[in-house]
């Protein structure tokens, strides 16, 4: 008799692990304030990348989301991760599992880096975490990192790491400044039986 995959709400794996700078965790409520902060410090660098850099957001909007991140990761349709240095204990980098199948065990990292902790390879370790972790926690079989192939830091990232770039996809979505350009998408990714065991 085969027995159907456990819903993934009823999965129970961490919701925190650490690496040897950082302590990553799903967001709680109250720490809105913490990444309303990150964000307005490093708008500059994020806006030619992240749609939510352009929005007009307050405090309490992003507290808001942040809050719909703790739900979806309970819920286990979104795993929205936060990064916070263990010496200074502010937020460092956002990241986490997105568009999740659970049946086939494939997820995308994503990641965006606060600017002052910039370059100082937290991003890759905070990656380097995630990615054990979903290997280890949740028997990941493919691993996925997208950007623009104008996004050089963070295809360093992906690069840093050991992922394949499988290939461009062209003119694959509009520039998010200009609403007009097309602009191509890298996609790098590691697979079982191949980039890890």
């Amino acid at each position: 008799m085969t027995t159907k995959p456990t819903h993934p709400i009823l999965m129970e794996f961490p919701d925190r692990f650490e690496t040897e700078r950082l302590l990553v965790r799903l967001p709680l409520p109250g720490d809105g304030k913490e990444v309303y902060q990150s964000i307005l410090e490093s708008l500059e660098e994020l806006k030619p990348w992240m749609p939510f850099a352009h929005l007009d957001q307050t405090e309490a909007d992003v507290e808001l989301n942040i809050r719909e991140a703790h739900v979806k990761f309970l819920q286990r349709s979104d795993l929205r991760l936060l990064a916070f240095h263990k010496d200074t204990g502010e937020l460092v980098v956002s990241t986490g599992l997105h568009r999740l199948d659970w049946e086939g065990r494939l997820f995308e990292i994503g990641y965006w880096a606060r600017t002052k902790y910039a370059g100082q390879g937290l991003v890759t370790e905070a990656v380097r975490g995630l990615e054990e972790f979903a290997i280890s926690h949740l028997q990941a079989n493919r691993l996925m990192i997208r950007c623009d192939e104008r996004n050089v830091r963070s295809a360093a990232v992906a690069e840093r790491l050991g992922y394949t770039l499988e290939g461009i996809l062209r003119n694959e979505s509009l520039d998010i400044v200009d609403g007009k350009t097309l602009t191509n998408t890298k996609v790098y990714a590691k697979v079982r039986g191949h980039e890890f065991a």
